[in-house]
C-alpha cells in the first residue's frame, strides 16, 4: 500500500516546540519554519493549553519534514531515538557539535549528544558506516575500539585505526 505522503518525524515537547524548531532551524542550512498552528478556544479540558499559545511547528532541515509539538509534560525524550548528522570532515563534526551541546546539551559516547530539548544525537563521520561494514574485521575492530573511547569523534584518529 503506498502511502499518501512521506514518514514526517513528530517532536513531543512540553511548551517549547517553537524554540526547539528555531534552534534546528539555526543550526542546520536549508532549514525552514513552514507553518505554526495554534491552539483553539476548545479543548483546553482536555489539552489544557491557552487558546492562542502555539500547538504545533512544522519545519524542514534540507528537505526532511518534521513537525513540533507542544504536547504537555507527560512525555520525554530518550536515547532509543536519535537522529545521525552525516558530516564530511572534522570541521562539520566541530561545529554541529559544538551548536546541538549548545546552552545546555550533554555530550555522551561515540558521537552522541543530548541538546537542550533532551534529544538525542549521533554526529558521525560520513565514512563511519562504510568502516562498520567493511569485510575485514580486524579494521571494523580497530575503528571500534577507537571510537568506543570518544565523546565527539576524531575523524583522523579513526581513519588512522581503520588503516591499521
Amino acid at each position: 500500500m503506498k502511502l499518501a505522503g512521506p514518514i514526517m518525524p513528530c517532536l513531543w515537547f512540553d511548551t517549547r516546540a517553537e524554540e526547539a524548531a528555531k534552534f534546528y532551524c539555526d543550526i542546520f542550512e536549508n532549514s525552514r519554519i513552514t507553518h505554526v498552528a495554534r491552539f483553539p478556544d476548545t479543548g483546553k479540558d482536555i489539552h489544557g493549553k491557552d487558546a492562542g499559545t502555539v500547538m504545533t511547528v512544522a519545519f524542514e532541515i534540507d528537505g526532511q519534514e518534521f513537525l513540533a509539538l507542544n504536547g504537555g509534560p507527560q512525555f520525554k525524550f530518550d536515547l532509543a531515538v536519535s537522529f545521525i548528522v552525516s558530516c564530511e570532515t572534522q570541521k562539520e563534526i566541530d561545529h554541529f557539535w559544538m551548536k546541538l551541546t549548545e546552552g545546555g546539551g550533554q555530550e555522551s559516547q561515540c558521537g552522541w549528544l543530548k541538546d537542550k530539548f533532551g534529544l538525542s544525537w549521533q554526529v558521525t563521520p560520513a565514512a563511519l558506516p562504510k568502516m562498520m561494514m567493511d569485510p575485514d574485521m580486524r579494521k571494523t575492530a580497530r575503528v571500534m575500539d577507537a571510537f568506543m573511547t570518544m565523546k565527539k569523534l576524531d575523524v583522523a584518529t579513526i581513519e588512522r585505526a581503520y588503516a591499521g
